[in-house]
């Protein structure tokens, strides 16, 4: 069965490098299972931490579900992460370095389980960012340049 995509976090990828990814599981409460089914989430300024051993996710925003009651959740409530405990030994050993993060960058489904991919990053300068959009624009370029070269030899 193949992925299907909730939301991603196109915003990291500028403001970040990213180092190392890792796909972890969330607890989560039927509501938001039914609002992530329905794409009522944002990644934007969500992040994640360690706390105790455990890895939690901060900002995530799952809006509440529209044929919810009264027992319907809290849109920016912490939500735990599943990893193994190797992994979560490896992210507090990365996250003790200077200047590195936990950063999600997309939420999916995955055999009918939701998924969260998190990154290790480091922040980008100012100067890092001006290159990231200086690349894109290049590649945009020459890719098309390469489709109506692509075109007139047909």
């Amino acid at each position: 069965m193949a992925d299907k995509i909730i939301t991603n976090n196109r915003k990291a990828r500028y403001e970040y490098h990213i180092h190392d990814t890792f796909e972890a599981g969330m607890v989560l409460l039927g509501t938001e299972v039914k609002a992530l089914r329905a794409g009522k989430a944002n990644l934007k300024d969500s992040y994640a931490t360690l706390k105790n051993e455990e890895l939690w996710l901060l900002g995530l925003h799952i809006s509440a579900y529209s044929h919810g009651n009264y027992n319907n959740h809290e849109p920016e409530r912490e939500r735990k992460l599943l990893l193994h405990k190797k992994e979560i030994r490896k992210l507090i050993g990365k996250t003790k370095e200077k200047g590195l993060t936990l950063v999600p960058l997309k939420l999916y489904f995955k055999n009918g389980r939701v998924k969260v991919q998190i990154a290790i990053a480091r922040g980008k300068k100012i100067y890092d960012k001006r290159a990231t959009i200086a690349n894109r624009d290049a590649d945009r370029e020459l890719r098309r340049v390469m489709r109506d070269k692509q075109k007139y030899q047909d």
